[in-house]
């Protein structure tokens, strides 16, 4: 595996002429390696959405570096380095141009000069590797939020990235519109090998990631595995973060006098041994 993303003790302090001056970022270090998932976690105000903004360019840091497919991330190199990323917002509505879903998957291939027999196929392809190429001639916004955030995607898809980069891109979703943008991005790693970054406060979307960077008023507080993670899940709590549901309830049913072993991160496997140990005798 070859590195394809490093900040090196990074730091970015917001001035304002009406406030004092606030250290969103403080001495931030970590590596992502070609075909990982990355999780950053954090609550509002931790640092994570700042981190987003320094790593596709949007700012850059007071201090430290940044690079980027092995290339300093900086007002020369920026816009060679963006379009090898592709990049999905909270709003999907913010991102969409285009009159109909083609159109606007087709807007980000235009400004980069794809060729039009080139650009057809393309758009094609990545609607039907986000299952939305029966879409094709809809409008964006008489589409469900779970859907519109596919064809956001398939938008971000549609440039071939290197690095997929979803900034709190669940989070104005109800559940199943959640479950289904994260099972579809799951899917495209395990078939194409995509590097993922993941940045949200939402700890049950970390479950499916190689590794979690948890970040709290401004630093790295704690980086491992998902399972490693919860296993502070009361240091979680303390800084405002949700454990998953299936944890919950585990840690609730053990106080109750229930025997359940090991920490379930997801519902499947809570019921599978209630139901062996407990229920199926």
């Amino acid at each position: 595996m070859k590195e394809i993303l490093s900040l090196d003790h990074i730091s970015y302090t917001y001035e304002s002429e009406d406030e004092e001056p606030r250290k969103a970022i403080d001495d931030v270090s970590f590596t992502v390696q070609d075909g990982e998932w990355i999780a950053i976690v954090g609550h509002n105000g931790s640092g994570k959405s700042t981190l987003a903004k320094l790593m596709i360019g949007l700012m850059y840091p007071d201090e430290g570096k940044v690079h980027v497919f092995l290339e300093e991330l900086n007002a020369d190199t920026v816009w060679e380095i963006r379009s090898r990323m592709g990049i999905v917002f909270q709003n999907p509505d913010n991102q969409f141009v285009g009159s109909t879903v083609q159109d606007d998957v087709a807007f980000a291939l235009e400004n980069n000069g794809v060729p039009y027999e080139k650009m057809v196929p393309r758009v094609h392809e990545s609607l039907a590797q986000v299952k939305m190429e029966a879409f094709l001639d809809h409008e964006p916004h008489h589409l469900s939020g779970g859907q519109k955030q596919r064809v956001a995607i398939a938008g971000a898809l549609a440039l071939r990235p290197q690095m997929l980069i979803l900034d709190e891109a669940t989070s104005m979703l109800d559940p199943q519109g959640r479950e289904e943008v994260i099972r579809v991005v799951d899917e495209l790693k395990n078939a194409t090998g995509l590097t993922v970054l993941s940045i949200t406060h939402d700890l049950e979307e970390v479950l499916l990631a190689d590794r979690v960077i948890v970040m709290n008023e401004g630093k790295v507080m704690m980086t491992g595995k998902p399972e490693e993670i919860f296993a502070h899940g009361d240091q979680l709590e303390s800084i405002g973060l949700d454990l998953p549901f299936a944890l919950r309830v585990s840690r609730e049913l053990r106080k109750r006098g229930i025997g359940i072993q090991g920490e379930h991160m997801t519902e499947k496997e809570l019921v599978n041994e209630l139901w062996t140990s407990h229920f199926n005798k």
